[in-house]
């Protein structure tokens, strides 16, 4: 894959950059700040676009929101682009805004998941091939946060662990092995879900993404 980094710490751009070249992927630009990224992708637009980039969402100058703001614009101007975004908290409003652009291909991990590199690596690959893929962590403080209001109290609990393993970006086949049910479980569960979200008759876009914009949204 063509993948573009931005990331301040320069010890961990070097460091994501030289994982991803001995993965046998080709780094076109690696920057410390959002509008470098903006730069560089559009300087790479002439050629042929990337089709992640990776960005940090807090970059100078000031460290707030640079660096998301940057991932919004490109996901504005060029949305074929993939979006991976790294940050040190869950920052859910950021989440919500980027996904909520209707594009495919974005994914949200926390930097601790970085460390673990097979992990980095497979989100990077369902986020260049067009799917999701958030952080565990954010995922489950998510759900912690729900009360009786929210539209997750009316799943229950197994539809709960399925609906929180699609929005890791987990195929039907690979939540019927990490929760240990079979595949046309893990399909009723769904089923079920888009039910109860009155996603059953939705057309065109995407119900599954639908489903977990619901649930990042609560």
């Amino acid at each position: 894959m063509r993948v573009i980094l931005a990331e301040d710490s320069t010890l961990l751009r070097v460091g994501l950059a030289r994982l991803l070249v001995e993965e046998n992927h080709e780094v076109l630009a690696a920057v410390g700040d959002g509008d470098s990224l903006v730069q560089a992708v559009e300087a790479a637009a002439e050629a042929n676009l990337p089709d992640v980039i990776v960005v940090d969402v807090r970059m100078p100058p000031t460290h707030t929101d640079e660096g998301i703001r940057a991932a919004l614009t490109i996901r504005s101007r060029w949305p074929s682009v993939g979006v991976l975004v790294l940050s040190q908290y869950v920052e859910k409003a950021y989440a919500t805004e980027l996904i909520t652009s209707e594009q495919d291909g974005v994914g949200y991990l926390l930097k601790d998941r970085v460390m673990r590199v097979e992990e980095f690596l497979a989100a990077l690959e369902r986020v260049g091939a067009g799917g999701v893929a958030f952080d565990p962590d954010m995922v489950r403080q998510l759900l912690a946060r729900t009360t009786h209001t929210d539209p997750l109290s009316q799943l229950t609990k197994r539809e709960q662990e399925v609906l929180a393993a699609m929005a890791e970006g987990h195929t039907n086949p690979s939540i019927a092995e990490q929760l240990f049910i079979s595949q046309s479980a893990v399909e009723k569960h769904i089923n079920s879900i888009f039910d109860k979200f009155a996603l059953n008759h939705v057309t065109g876009y995407s119900r599954r993404v639908l489903a977990i914009l619901r649930y990042l949204g609560t």
